[in-house]
């Protein structure tokens, strides 16, 4: 089967455990206004490459990436090509590699079905917890998101999550409270990522004639991040990754 790739990053220590391959897919559904990856979000671009061209790609890799490491797909949204995305899983489940997904929640539990045996890891992206403001962020609702935790608690899949920090909207105590909250509820979430948001992709807006929203956003300093990272440590402990 074919799909639509956008990259195939051979090295990574940021996408999951150890050192793995990072496969981005084409297309997403949503449209954060701080995507830092929006030459993804059309489906229909990109490299057109069958599942086994992708596989041997990542396989020339193995001996750097199957003892401690593995792959992840991320995109865009992975799942937007879901039979894809299976058929890649299972191939590189057969190489004998530790799978990854990263998603951002926003896939029917139908779909998710179609990849849970062959993923051991989903790293899921939380927009945001308020659902109104999730829409305003994000175009869509997080209601596919709370569903595909819950379905992976139920199948006891281990998650890890990330959360983009924004200023003004998750940053505050009531919502650094309300999703600390959230992830302690879930018993199979084994890290909270924290991601302070940044400008790197204005470039590429410019370049792709869009208008860029997070502009307006500034830069974290050191200080004001160490802050937030020690009153999420308070709540969440070693969980807590900055």
């Amino acid at each position: 089967m074919k799909g639509y790739i956008s990259s195939i990053e051979s090295f990574s220590a940021l996408d999951g455990p150890g050192i793995r391959s990072v496969v981005f897919l084409q297309g997403c559904p949503l449209r954060c206004f701080y995507c830092h990856n929006p030459e993804t979000w059309k489906t229909n671009d990109g490299m057109h490459l069958e599942s086994s061209e992708v596989i041997n790609r990542v396989n020339r890799n193995l001996k750097f990436i199957q003892k401690r490491g593995g792959v992840t797909i991320s995109g865009g949204e992975p799942t937007m090509q879901i039979d894809f995305l299976s058929e890649l899983l299972e191939g590189f489940k057969s190489s004998g590699l530790h799978t990854a997904v990263d998603t951002s929640g926003y896939v029917s539990i139908e779909d998710a079905e179609k990849i849970v045996e062959f993923t051991d890891l989903f790293i899921v992206d939380i927009k945001h917890m308020d659902n109104h403001i999730c829409q305003q962020v994000t175009g869509k609702s997080n209601e596919n998101m709370i569903a595909l935790l819950k379905y992976l608690e139920d199948k006891q899949k281990k998650v890890w999550l990330r959360s983009v920090l924004l200023p003004g909207l998750t940053d505050s105590e009531e919502y650094i409270s309300r999703i600390s909250s959230y992830v302690r509820s879930l018993s199979n979430v084994e890290r909270l990522e924290l991601l302070p948001c940044h400008d790197l992709a204005a470039n590429k807006y410019r370049q792709m004639g869009l208008n860029n929203r997070f502009s307006a956003y500034a830069n974290y300093d050191i200080k004001t991040l160490q802050k937030i990272k020690t009153r999420y440590i308070e709540l969440l402990g070693e969980k807590v990754v900055i």
